[in-house]
This record gives C-alpha cells, structure tokens and sequence, in this order.
C-alpha cells in the first residue's frame, strides 16, 4: 500500500510501536492522546502491573529496529520463585534453555522510550492533551487506528453508534500495587525471578525493576470475608499480610500508607466483534481484545498485532481488505491467548503449588528433551515461540496435557514413567513441529 495518512488513537505502547512502524514506511501518522506527553509528567502511581516482555513482543520490537535500545530497560526472570508459607522458596524455571527467559519491563520507561522513536520521524505528528470524540472517524478522511487500551473511548463509540458489539467478561478480582525498595543498593529478593506468594484464592507476585525496587502486586477477590472489603483499616491489612505474606512484609516498610492510596483496580477480559468499520476503523491491542494479565502476554499480543499490520501492508491496496483480513487472522489467536491468560492466573494462584503439576511439569519438560520437535510445553510454546499462533498453543497445549495425564496415571510402583509409552502417544498424536532456532530473540546475561 503506497503511503498515506494515517491516525492512530492511543499513545501507549502499542499505539506508539504502530507509529514507528507506520512511519518508517512512510506514512504521515497522527497520533492523539488525551494524557499529558509522559516525557514531562511523572508517571501515574499505582497502577501499571509490571510488564513482562517475552518473545512475541521482542519480536515486534526487533521489526521496528529499535530492540537495541529498549534492552537496556530489561531485567531477565529464568522461572518463578514460589513462596509458601513454610519453607526456603523454590524456583520453578520457565524453560531449561538458557534464552527461555522472559524480561521484567517498567510501563512508563519503555513507553516513554516508544514515544521518543516516533518523534523521530518527521512525517509523525504527536497530539498530547486531545481526546477522540465519538464522531471524528466519520468526518476524517484518513483512516483511524484505535490502540486506546482496554477502557477505548473509540470501541465504545462505536458501540453507542451500533456499529460493533463489545461483551465484557469482569473479573471477580482486583489488584494493588505496593513496593519493595532497595535495601543497601540492592534488590532485596532475588530480581532474577518472578516471585509468586500462591495462596489458593489469591497471591502476590513481585517483579524487579531497575531502579533496584520490585513492584508487588495483589491480586484478591472484590467481596467476602477474604477479600479486599475485608481489609478496611491498617490492623486488618496488618493482620492480613502477616498472616498470608509474612516474609515479604518486612520488605515492604510503606504497607500501609501504599494500601490506603494506591488504586485498587478492576479486570476482564474483552470481546468486541467486528473489530473494523469498513475501511475507516480499526480496534487494535487492548482496545480489540484486552485480557487479564496472568500470562504476561497483553503486551506482547498487542506488540504481535503491531508486527501483523504491518506486514500485512506489503499485500494489500485499500484499508477496508487490510483491516478484514487483519481481524480474520488475528481473532482467533487472541480469543485463544484470552482463555489461557484466565487459565494461568489458576496455574499461579494455586496449582503450582499441587504436587501433581510438578510432576507434570517435570514430564513435560524430560519430553521436550526427547521430542524437541514435537512437544514443546504450552506456556514455552507462548512465550518463546512466536512462530507458533496462540491458537496452535491452545490447541496442541491440550493434546500435550492429555498425554501427561495418561503417563502420569500409570507409572510403575517405583514412580518411574512409561517411556516407549510416551514416545509412542507423543508421536500418535503431536505432528513435527517447524520451529525457530532462536528461541528468546535476545540475548540473555544474568548477573549475580
């Protein structure tokens, strides 16, 4: 498609990677914001839930040539550290590469760095402080591009004018963010894991940041006596967090002040269909299909839809066949990574605490070992295999958990597994696989 204009609305992350690719095919993008430009403010306290960039995302990234650069905002996570309430914590690695990492990232620094690119290109014009209206798509010329995240005020445009339907799936719990500092010049757990504080019903998690802090998270039911109604004065947070965290509550000396100010904010997941009106709208990342964050992948599928229209361009004439065939493919993918994301929040509240899922996760990988083109464990397939759709993950995920159950379900009086069994149901049932070489996409040094 030769270039043209283009609006884009929405200057976070992926609307500000959207830009860099638009602009450096040529395109004269406007980009609206209604926030204030983030290379002048601070940051909103609160309220980010760390990021964790994985395959897909460097990937779009490297498309648009400035993964260099956004390297030096990353720290490397190898697994997660699960802490119980008794015991030394253990880590459960995410893959037995050494590349088979995934990376902590700050919101604010790396969408300040994003916009930073786009300013770079002449032929991008940066609208900080300008809202979208919900009648501006149909008097603009130009297309409109909405990355405006999950809360888009062009999908619910759209949606009062009866254009698309929107059905969103609530979450019955919050979130609140709360902060580790540094203690000494140093990260005071280990900030080369995700530390998870799995508790059934709910956890805590913490990533690092480089700053030397981590960002914790709770993640808690809305209502009940075990939720976060239930902690409506310091003594109940107090109690609470001694109770449940007990370990981490030393490390977090502004418990109470952070509890009573920071947020406490809502997820869903996101259907809107169609995610394009003609050739004037598209409803791209979030604002198409935001999901929970339990799979880190919200970013990274937003990077992926990015990376997708842009290379569609290459084959297409006119926005309205772009935009059909953009929402063809994509749909699907992300209606997968959504349920996996809801999936995962189970895995990391409660199930990586089962014996029986360590097992399996121990199978799982000694049979990536052996059939390394054939089973590859669902969440390595997300987050260090861009090449394989988020759907073929779902899919070939449950052909793999089926296998799992049957080996697991007949080892011998010693525990030991049915190997030619297992190679038998692995190549039954799980075709080869064409995989990349290059797993991360990145190079990966972690210090001591």
């Amino acid at each position: 498609m030769r270039a043209q204009s283009v609006n884009i609305v929405g200057a976070g992350l992926a609307g500000a990677l959207l830009a860099i690719l638009l602009g450096r095919r040529g395109f004269a993008v406007t980009l609206y914001e209604k926030r204030p430009d983030p290379r002048n403010t601070l940051p909103e306290s609160g309220r980010s839930i760390n990021l964790a960039l994985a395959a897909r995302g460097i990937r779009a990234l490297t498309r648009a040539g400035i993964m260099d650069k956004v390297q030096p905002l990353l720290i490397a996570m190898r697994g997660r550290m699960i802490h119980e309430l008794t015991g030394a914590p253990s880590l459960l690695p995410y893959g037995q590469r050494e590349s088979e990492v995934i990376f902590s990232t700050g919101r604010a620094p790396l969408n300040r760095l994003l916009i930073e690119e786009a300013a770079r290109h002449s032929n991008v014009m940066l609208r900080f402080g300008q809202a979208w209206s919900g009648n501006e798509y149909a008097t603009q010329s130009a297309p409109t591009i909405a990355a405006d995240g999950g809360g888009s005020a062009v999908r619910r445009s759209l949606a009062a004018a009866g254009l698309i339907e929107v059905h969103e799936e609530p979450l019955d719990h919050d979130y609140k963010e709360l902060t580790l500092p540094p203690v000494g010049g140093h990260h005071v757990l280990d900030p080369h894991a995700l530390h998870i504080w799995p508790r059934g019903g709910f956890m805590l998690i913490a990533l690092p940041n480089p700053d030397l802090s981590f960002t914790a998270t709770l993640f808690l039911a809305r209502n009940g006596p075990h939720g976060f109604e239930s902690l409506h004065d310091p003594q109940s947070v107090q109690e609470f967090f001694r109770r449940e965290f007990p370990d981490a509550v030393p490390l977090i000396p502004d418990l109470i002040e952070e509890f009573r100010t920071h947020p406490q904010a809502q997820l869903g997941t996101i259907h809107a269909a169609p995610w394009h009106v003609g050739g004037k709208v598209l409803l791209l990342g979030d604002a198409a299909h935001a999901m929970v964050p339990f799979h880190g992948q919200g970013m990274n599928a937003a990077f992926e839809d990015c990376a997708l229209l842009d290379e569609l361009l290459e084959s297409h004439e006119d926005w309205g066949t772009l935009f059909a065939q953009f929402e063809a493919v994509r749909r699907p993918h992300a209606t997968a990574i959504a349920q996996m994301a809801l999936e995962n929040y189970i895995e990391m509240r409660e199930a990586v605490r089962d014996p029986k899922f360590v097992r399996h996760k121990a199978l799982a990988l000694e049979l990536e070992r052996r059939f390394p083109d054939r089973f590859i464990p669902r969440y390595a397939m997300v987050m260090f295999h861009p090449e394989i759709p988020y759907g073929e993950a779902l899919r070939r995920g449950a052909v793999q958990a089926g296998i799992l159950q049957e080996l697991d379900g007949r080892r011998d009086a010693a525990g030991g597994v049915d190997l030619q069994l297992a190679e038998q149901l692995v190549r039954e049932r799980l075709p080869v696989l064409k995989i990349a070489s290059v797993r991360a996409g990145t190079s990966v040094t972690l210090e001591p």
